[in-house]
């Protein structure tokens, strides 16, 4: 069995991070891709008519996501990125796991944030696979070292 790190990216931080772990953790890549991409004016969380800041008041809103086809049963593990939003997952996420068959597999969180944690992100993503073992992972903010993410990789075997 492969692992999986699957992510979604609104800027490019949280992509680079993942294509990253990928490499260094020898898994496969899936990129979770909106339908609507997101522009700047819509990850404005200043503004609160803003879609991010519509999105994530509304915790049953679920992003469309591009119809991508993904055979979950070949992956034990999956290590699920994102940046952080208003100290959860962005809703998307929520769609990327409606979407596919998670039952029986660990699903090990890691995110990218301006400074917040996971708050309470493993909590609202749960009900969105219930047969899955959610955990809250790491925050690998900055450019953290291949190093660092090969020791993260290694904790998690």
């Amino acid at each position: 069995m492969k692992n999986l790190v699957a992510y979604f990216s609104a800027s490019g931080i949280t992509k680079r991070v993942a294509e990253r772990l990928s490499k260094l953790a020898n898994a496969d890549l899936f990129e979770i891709v909106p339908k609507q991409k997101y522009t700047a004016a819509d990850l404005n969380w200043m503004d609160k008519n803003s879609r991010s800041s519509v999105e994530m008041r509304d915790k049953s809103s679920r992003p469309e996501i591009e119809n991508r086809v993904l055979d979950t049963s070949k992956y034990d593990t999956i290590l699920l990125g994102f940046p952080i939003w208003w100290y959860v997952a962005p809703t998307i996420i929520n769609t990327f796991l409606e979407s596919y068959n998670f039952d029986g597999k660990t699903i090990i969180l890691f995110a990218t944030s301006g400074g917040s944690g996971f708050g309470e992100a493993v909590k609202y993503l749960q009900p969105s696979a219930p047969k899955a073992k959610i955990v809250a992972g790491k925050i690998l903010n900055g450019n953290p070292t291949d190093a660092a993410l090969e020791a993260w990789i290694k904790e998690l075997k």
